[in-house]
């Protein structure tokens, strides 16, 4: 007999077995298209607050000078990612960053099939935030726009965001990873880098580490004259933060990583089973000439054997091999979910010549 399994062993284990049925359940629905929607809904939603904060703060500042210091404008920022990471990262793992989308798609956590949807939910978001702006204050404060200090260079303000991005994006998968995964404190840890690097770089270049946070001025003002800067530099130091974090914790791909990235939509909101289209048998008009593929040189009869127990025989040009069907003893095995294998049925007699 069998020494019996620990308690503890076996509440480990089946600790362990929830934990894979809900990942599978996960990836299962996050490959659902009938959720996508909802997915890109909250990134748009995301990004929208996310640039009415970021953009607004100069916004405000102009319509009301003096109304918002340079300290609060930079934090403000930070402290919204940081709520929308809480109140909604479960639904599309609240990316709110082409960077980021295509970082964590580079990284293995991300299918980048969904990364157009992704983007494209993103920048509009960030155009709609600005339009709201508009609507509210008008044309104000270069409605918040990412630009380059006095005297500094589209190459330097470019370079700057890679590295400001390469901190952001470094942090984000880190504290996604299994190694250091945090669940929802990361939001701690990422809006808290986002205010840090404001606090120092933000005369220099705006610190916008986002092409969709600096998409949604310049579109409004039609004015994308250093725009590239912030495309090249933050996507550069997305991909550069993959190879980081390849060095550091090896390749990517790990369950807390993929549902930090995709979300656990469907954990919450499950959908019923879609319904099986089967497929109408085709009418032989003419059975007794059907052919089927079979092996090179072999002429085969499809026959009951006289051996009994449905066996088989195939009949080969310079041999004759006997295939005996499992039919009694695979009706008594079973499959990992409980349920058994079908046996195997007799077949209807049948002869089929070779020409």
């Amino acid at each position: 007999m069998s020494e019996p399994v620990p308690p503890g062993v076996v509440a480990e284990r089946t600790t362990v077995t929830s934990l894979l049925w809900r990942f599978q359940v996960n990836r299962q629905a996050f490959d659902d298209p009938r959720l996508e929607w909802r997915r890109l809904f909250a990134e748009l939603f995301g990004t929208f607050f996310l640039v009415v904060v970021a953009a607004g703060a100069d916004v405000v500042n102009s319509v009301l000078p003096g109304s918002v210091g340079r300290d609060a404008a930079v934090i403000a920022p930070g402290l919204m990612v940081m709520a929308i990471i809480l109140f909604m990262g479960a639904v599309s793992g609240a990316h709110l960053n082409p960077a980021v989308s295509i970082s964590f798609a580079a990284r293995g956590d991300f299918p980048w099939k969904r990364v157009p949807g992704y983007i494209a939910a993103q920048l509009a978001g960030a155009a709609l935030a600005c339009a709201f702006l508009v609507a509210m204050f008008g044309k104000v404060g270069m409605l918040g726009a990412t630009e380059p200090g006095p005297g500094i260079s589209d190459l330097q303000t470019m370079t700057l965001e890679l590295v400001l991005t390469l901190g952001l994006v470094s942090t984000i998968l880190g504290t996604a990873s299994k190694a250091q995964n945090v669940g929802p404190i990361a939001a701690l840890a990422v809006g808290g880098y986002i205010a840090l690097a404001g606090l120092w770089a933000s005369p220099i270049t705006g610190v916008s580490m986002n092409p969709a946070r600096s998409f949604g001025p310049d579109l409004l003002l039609l004015n994308f004259a250093h725009y590239w800067a912030y495309v090249v530099g933050p996507i550069a130091g997305g991909l550069l933060a993959v190879g980081v974090a390849y060095v550091l914790r090896g390749p990517g791909g790990d369950q807390p990583a993929i549902q930090a990235a995709q979300g656990r939509l469907g954990e919450f909101l499950p959908l019923p089973p879609k319904a099986a289209k089967i497929p109408s048998e085709p009418v032989d008009p003419n059975p007794a000439k059907t052919r089927v593929a079979r092996p090179e040189g072999y002429r085969i009869r499809v026959s009951r054997s006289s051996e009994g127990s449905g066996g088989y025989r195939m009949r080969n040009r310079s041999s004759v091999a006997t295939i005996r069907s499992e039919t009694n003893r695979s009706r008594n095995h079973f499959r990992s979910d409980g349920t058994t294998y079908q046996g195997a049925q007799d077949v209807l007699v049948r002869e089929i010549a070779s020409s």
